[in-house]
């Protein structure tokens, strides 16, 4: 059985309430309402409203059961254009369109035929599960340390014992500038024991 609610002179344009009930057609009145409360469009709201007039309607006057309801389909219509002016340089004017639509919205309880089965969009859950709070967090993270660990002992590599060997071209060079020039000349000749040392018998001295 269908039952039907209407709502007049709806202040919306008619394109935009069909972008919007096409996405409750054919589900359980409990989901169409859940999703168009989260709809994120001005006309969700009048929607929901001529679905919850034609549920009640259905409840109150032929004792249906709500939990059973369906939209059936909704139906839009354009309705009148209140037409006002603006005023524009030079003179002129310019129009403004108010547009408004009809919604009519039919529920239903029967079954849906196998080629207008429609599978439910979003899925009920069974138990009420609290939902993350999607604030910045109140709890400070724990600074990282820059410093890395020190390496096991079995995992340390051994320190090198080896010294690095001075180069002997820059000792050889340094020992030369730093030693004196030696005669071997005069070390290498000989010495005569026999020879008497000389005497200094000083200036105008005779023997």
């Amino acid at each position: 059985m269908e039952v039907v609610a209407t709502a007049k002179w709806v202040r919306t344009t008619a394109r935009k309430a069909r972008l919007v009930t096409a996405s409750v057609e054919g589900l359980p009145v409990a989901e169409a309402l859940v999703i168009l409360r989260f709809t994120p469009r001005a006309a969700a709201r009048d929607v929901a409203n001529v679905i919850k007039s034609a549920a009640a309607n259905a409840e109150h006057n032929y004792n249906l059961d709500t939990s059973t309801l369906r939209v059936a389909r909704i139906e839009v219509e354009a309705a009148a254009i209140t037409k006002r002016f603006r005023p524009k340089p030079r003179g002129m004017s310019g129009s403004i369109f108010k547009r408004t639509a009809h919604l009519r919205a039919f529920v239903t309880d029967d079954e849906p035929t196998p080629e207008k089965r429609r599978r439910s969009a979003i899925r009920m859950p069974r138990t009420v599960v609290t939902a993350p709070s999607a604030g910045p967090s109140r709890e400070t993270p724990a600074r990282r340390s820059r410093s890395r660990p020190a390496p096991a002992a079995a995992d340390a590599p051994q320190a090198s014992t080896r010294r690095r060997r001075p180069s002997t071209k820059n000792a050889d060079s340094a020992a030369a500038v730093a030693e004196p020039a030696i005669d071997t000349a005069a070390e290498s000749a000989p010495v005569d024991a026999t020879e008497e040392p000389a005497i200094d018998t000083g200036e105008g001295d005779t023997q």
